[in-house]
């Protein structure tokens, strides 16, 4: 059996926001797996998701603060400017981060660990809404 639907997120501010809980409200069909695979895409290209820590909210600022450094705004090398300093660092921690993440589905549920939630990574200062598509496949 598969499934796909696109979930509208509301716009955050810059950081890494826990979005678990507003998947599974967007996916009442997640009950109907009893196993099976949720494959979760974004479709932009300067925010990014990853599955981590969802207990402890110093972990989100972590994160946001080792990317920051990682990669830096204002580079004399950045040539892809027109968007403003945040824009070409929001594309390149995108691509070290993902475009998506796979996680298990049992019994209805996704089958994440303990204290692992799925994050949307937002990497840009201003961002509008984002749009990730959610494809179920099993059984």
């Amino acid at each position: 059996m598969w499934f796909q639907k696109e979930i509208r997120l509301p716009a955050v501010k810059r950081g890494f926001h826990l979005i678990t809980d507003l998947i599974v409200a967007q996916l009442p069909e997640l009950e109907e797996f009893s196993v099976g695979l949720a494959h979760i895409f974004i479709k932009h290209t300067s925010a990014s998701l990853t599955v981590n820590e969802d207990a402890d909210p110093t972990v989100r600022q972590d994160f946001e603060s080792h990317f920051n450094h990682m990669v830096p705004e204002n580079q004399a090398y950045y040539r892809h400017t027109s968007e403003g300093p945040d824009d070409m660092p929001a594309h390149l921690k995108a691509a070290i981060l993902g475009s998506s993440v796979t996680v298990p589905i049992t019994n209805g549920e996704l089958n994440l660990g303990t204290w692992q939630g799925v994050y949307l990574c937002e990497h840009r200062n201003h961002a509008g809404k984002r749009t990730i598509v959610v494809t179920l496949q099993g059984e």
